[in-house]
């Protein structure tokens, strides 16, 4: 059979991604998803189309749908496949919406790691395991920077972030979010099983992981979500901070590529800021710029004034520990590129036609 890989969370955008990737590098795909993310999200959250594309471009694609807070099931599962890599970036993943479910979100989000940390020790210790943490784990730590207001965005004024966040800046003593925290707990337990059973794990802090195939809701998938209320005529609310707050974007195409990386060559209890780093950052503002010189339709906005609690001001992550560790990685996408496509791909699901762009706005 060769080489197994499990991935959970596999019809999601990033979960999808790896799947695709490990399949063309030789893996046989095992996929554990349970479509919960429709039951965070509501129907516009349903993944059940991204099954269908594993499927069927996947040869001998094996799907289970588990729920990642069964402890049983996840032990006796891992013990049945004992895969030769597990990707684990299945997760209750709205900053907003776990503090209505917060026993949902710890069981999925800490416990659902856990339960697969002590099944891959328990039956593959040797495997790779990549865990998709999140740059909330920095809690509003981040806010703390001064920080310097241009026209269209906030940037860093403090020269030592130049580059962006790096691995080493403080996850303690910050306003996290219900989600952030539960995040942190398995974020830590991730590093734990590595250094603690030298296990080689690493945990992944995304900033915005994007793509054309993300089925972004307004509680999670900011680029998709804007670019599908362009083409729907729908209103985007702005939280706070002028517009100007700042995100890295990275495709999932690029965040797949540094997974296969990491199990090729893989390290224990690492940490990675992974984004799209400076150059793929963009403010809201500007991201509207951007969708309405492709799509050629105003965005309709409504601003509030209250900001989300612990959300960052300004956030882009520093690449250069990634670059060091995995030279061969890097950025293949600009943001251009993504925009582009994430508006090809909301033309295409919504049976529109895409119109000639405006313009170009890099």
């Amino acid at each position: 059979m060769g080489k197994k890989a499990l991935v959970t969370g596999s019809c999601g955008l990033i979960g999808s991604e790896v799947c695709l990737h490990m399949a063309r590098n030789g893996f046989t795909i095992f996929g554990v998803d349970n479509n919960e993310r429709a039951v965070f999200f509501g129907p516009e959250g349903d993944t059940r189309w991204s099954l269908q594309r594993l499927r069927a471009e996947i040869k001998g694609y094996n799907h289970h749908d588990i729920d990642i807070r069964n402890r049983e099931g996840v032990l006796r599962l891992v013990g049945e496949i004992k895969p030769d890599a597990i990707v684990h970036t299945a997760a209750q993943p709205s900053h907003d919406r776990a503090a209505a479910i917060p026993f949902d979100d710890f069981d999925t989000n800490a416990a659902g790691t856990l339960n697969f940390l002590e099944a891959a020790r328990r039956s593959c210790p040797e495997a790779p395991f990549v865990h998709m943490s999140t740059n909330k784990v920095y809690g509003d730590l981040p806010n703390t920077i001064a920080l310097k207001e241009l026209d269209t965005r906030w940037d860093y004024a403090d020269p030592a972030y130049e580059h962006g966040i790096p691995e080493t800046f403080s996850i303690d003593q910050s306003k996290h979010s219900i989600f952030g925290a539960s995040k942190v707990a398995a974020d830590v337990m991730v590093q734990e099983y590595g250094r603690y059973f030298n296990m080689p794990t690493c945990c992944l802090r995304g900033g915005c992981l994007t793509g054309p195939n993300h089925s972004g809701v307004e509680l999670h998938g900011f680029l998709s979500y804007l670019v599908r209320c362009n083409i729907q005529d729908r209103e985007y609310k702005v939280f706070g901070y002028k517009g100007k707050q700042v995100r890295d974007n990275i495709h999932s195409e690029d965040v797949a590529n540094f997974i296969v990386a990491f199990c090729r060559a893989p390290r224990s209890g690492e940490v990675y800021n992974i984004g799209g780093g400076k150059e793929n950052s963009c403010s809201i503002l500007e991201a509207f710029q951007m969708v309405e010189n492709l799509t050629g339709k105003p965005q309709k906005y409504a601003y509030v004034e209250q900001n989300r609690i612990g959300d960052h001001i300004c956030y882009y992550s520093d690449l250069r520990k990634m670059k060091a560790h995995y030279p061969g990685w890097g950025i293949t996408r600009s943001l251009q590129d993504v925009f582009r496509e994430i508006v090809d791909s909301w033309h295409v699901r919504l049976g529109q036609k895409a119109p000639e762009p405006a313009g170009v706005n890099a």
